[in-house]
């Protein structure tokens, strides 16, 4: 995925400047507040039994977002931190993603998105190479890890878009 574009959503992570990652952040989280204004009944539906709603997905990206964010600091105030795993399965049951009110989760993405755009727009030339490493080992510069980490939310709102679309036919 850091290589090429996502071979289900199309998503390219490598030509962006990386000084953009606060405002793709942006950007995101303002298509997944649109999303999470649509008809409550349709979010909370999912398009097959395998996939999640349209509101466990905004829950996740909300979460994802929060996650980064603690995952960034980390990185910028340490030396090769290495991060604890975090399972997104277990994590929705224990939030109850799918009983969310819609508009706790916009407000809380939109808290999220401020911390982690800012957190991201504030890196310093020479910190883009910091490292951190994942609990399997993977190690990420900053720069790595913010071009990981946009294709999550841009994935999912493809995910999302294509279940609603699924959901009116």
């Amino acid at each position: 995925m850091l290589e090429e574009p996502c071979q289900e959503c199309g998503y390219e992570v490598r030509y962006f400047p990386r000084g953009d990652i606060g405002s793709l952040i942006r950007s995101s989280a303002a298509q997944w507040k649109e999303i999470l204004a649509g008809d409550e009944p349709n979010l909370r539906r999912r398009p097959r039994p395998d996939r999640w709603s349209a509101l466990e997905y905004a829950a996740h990206v909300r979460d994802v977002f929060a996650l980064y964010d603690q995952r960034l600091r980390l990185m910028l105030t340490q030396d090769g931190p290495r991060y604890p795993n975090w399972n997104q399965d277990e994590t929705a049951v224990e939030k109850n993603y799918a009983e969310a009110d819609p508009a706790d989760v916009a407000a809380e993405l939109s808290s999220n998105t401020a911390n982690l755009a800012a957190q991201f727009d504030s890196v310093a030339e020479e910190d883009w190479e910091r490292t951190g490493f994942r609990s399997d080992g993977a190690a990420f510069t900053v720069e790595s890890f913010a071009r990981y980490f946009i294709h999550d939310p841009q994935h999912h709102l493809h995910d999302v878009r294509i279940g609603l679309a699924t959901l009116d036919s």
